[in-house]
């Protein structure tokens, strides 16, 4: 079983559609385990697969917050075991929500959460201004929790950034996504010929 963990630099970077793309070139199944909000990445990533195969949240709040928030409004508390038990078998990409230090709880964040799933980890960066300090310190945290991380997927274009952001982390670029107007099936398939054999080598 492979346990592919996609987090990102922030919010609105792109780590769903990067998560189709994985899913995509592996031929997984997709899981997002806490959603907030009234939209579903899910049915997203669902849209973009060839043969798509979601599995259920364990949370699924109603608050576009971060999740400890959501959950203390509708009265819950996010039990970090109660996700890791329950794991889809086979070969799956999970999706955290934010980046790695977003609060699940008042004691666990998303990195404890990759950690605990034993995953292989993907950092989605998206090139804007600021972005290479907040990819650095997505890399240092990675690091201080001892995560496995595969490498990068970088998204849209701004600067020359992504050389840079490798060579200061010390993890290699897996795919990059253009900017483009409609992400759609058809992109992410794009995206998979491209990159598909480059992402299969760093996370099987």
């Amino acid at each position: 079983m492979s346990v592919v963990f996609v987090t990102g630099i922030g919010t609105g970077v792109g780590k769903t559609l990067a998560s189709a793309v994985v899913a995509e070139a592996l031929g997984a199944t997709y899981w997002k385990p806490v959603q907030t909000g009234d939209e579903s990445d899910a049915a997203y990533v669902a849209a973009r697969l060839t043969r798509p195969k979601i599995h259920p949240e364990v949370y699924r709040l109603a608050l576009p917050a971060s999740p400890h928030i959501a959950a203390r409004e509708e009265g819950v508390e996010i039990d970090l075991e109660k996700i890791v038990e329950a794991l889809p078998d086979g070969d799956v990409v999970v999706e955290g929500a934010g980046g790695l230090l977003v609060p699940l709880n008042g004691d666990d964040f998303m990195a404890d959460l990759a950690q605990r799933l034993d995953a292989k980890v993907v950092l989605v960066s998206r090139n804007y201004l600021g972005s290479i300090n907040h990819s650095l310190l997505t890399a240092r945290v990675a690091l201080e929790w001892g995560l496995d991380v595969a490498g990068w997927v970088f998204n849209d274009r701004f600067g020359d950034y992504e050389d840079d952001i490798v060579r200061w982390s010390g993890y290699p670029a897996l795919a990059r996504m253009p900017l483009t107007s409609n992400p759609d099936a058809a992109f992410v398939r794009g995206i998979v010929e491209e990159w598909g054999p480059r992402l299969r080598q760093a996370l099987r």
